[in-house]
């Protein structure tokens, strides 16, 4: 059986897993948290290799042909790092050099969002479609597409970096890369409290019966039609979108994959608000949540390392 090995490096978490290139079969899967302390980013390197090595070890006798790694950009393609991710803790992290050096092994390095739509297409929702926009709502907010068959990378392969689609100027919240306005400010798991904060004092609301620090509390007492958290789905359906209208207009596609934590679990709610509001200049694409249970950059990765090699 001849296998791949994909790495998915989140700001959040590390998984990686052992999968057979013939037909996207996972073999074997394993996770840790992402490093956050360290002298640098080779602690998240190291953790890296360790996972690699795990899953040799989980394998013996199988012939692996390569190394894909799907990461949270901005990518440094030419060198081989990740560099000034506002969602990971080190300003770089070594990625293809120390993973060649340590197993021999071809290595590519791709954006994990990219990586998802590579993943969609090849095992997912997005089978036989040559026109498909991937956008995870995790952390942070990326997307990755792919325009008649050809996947876009871009010059230096962050193409696809929709998360900081400027998508308000009302509340103007600043979003980890330090600009205002962007996509991923609101409607991240990580940042969406922050906008229900904006909001809620805007909108003079006081006392609120859910957790209002918490996105999980935030969306689930909407599920519950709390009258606070749905006037406030309202909004967040408003600038969800402004951020997908603008991925329409930008690639016209024909399926829109959503993926991460808060389509996984609240895909119905996000949909529900989001699509009365987005522009209908061009024909609206199909709306579906991912299938693959966040698995998506993960193949996607081993089936860009397969390509690459």
């Amino acid at each position: 059986m001849t296998t791949v090995i994909a790495i998915d490096l989140g700001g959040t978490n590390l998984r990686a897993a052992l999968i057979d290139s013939a037909d996207a079969t996972i073999l074997a899967h394993t996770a840790v948290p992402t490093p956050v302390t360290g002298p640098s980013g080779d602690a998240i390197t190291a953790a890296i290799i360790a996972r690699v090595e795990a899953l040799l070890a989980s394998a013996p006798g199988r012939s692996v042909r390569a190394i894909g790694v799907a990461s949270a950009g901005p990518l440094d393609l030419d060198r081989g790092r990740v560099t000034n991710s506002p969602n990971i803790a080190f300003p770089v992290v070594e990625i293809t050099g120390p993973l060649n050096e340590r197993f021999g092994l071809p290595v590519a390095l791709i954006n994990d969002a990219r990586a998802g739509v590579l993943g969609e297409r090849w095992a997912g929702a997005a089978r036989g479609s040559d026109n498909v926009v991937y956008v995870t709502l995790s952390t942070g907010i990326g997307g990755g597409a792919v325009v008649n068959g050809r996947l876009l990378l871009g010059a230096t392969g962050n193409a696809g970096e929709i998360g900081h689609i400027p998508v308000d100027t009302r509340y103007n919240l600043t979003c980890g890369c330090g600009y205002k306005g962007h996509w991923e400010a609101y409607a991240s798991a990580k940042n969406l409290p922050g906008f229900f904060a904006a909001w809620r004092e805007e909108a003079g609301t006081r006392d609120v019966a859910f957790d209002a620090g918490s996105t999980r509390a935030i969306f689930e007492a909407a599920r519950d039609e709390d009258p606070v958290a749905l006037a406030f789905m309202e909004a967040l359906g408003q600038v969800n979108a402004r951020g997908v209208s603008g991925v329409i207009v930008a690639y016209n596609p024909e399926i829109i994959v959503l993926d991460g934590p808060l389509a996984r679990f609240h895909g119905d709610i996000v949909i529900r608000h989001m699509e009365p509001y987005i522009d209908r200049y061009l024909a609206l694409p199909r709306l579906v949540v991912s299938g693959l249970g966040g698995r998506s950059p993960l193949l996607g990765a081993a089936a860009y390392a397969l390509e690459a090699r």
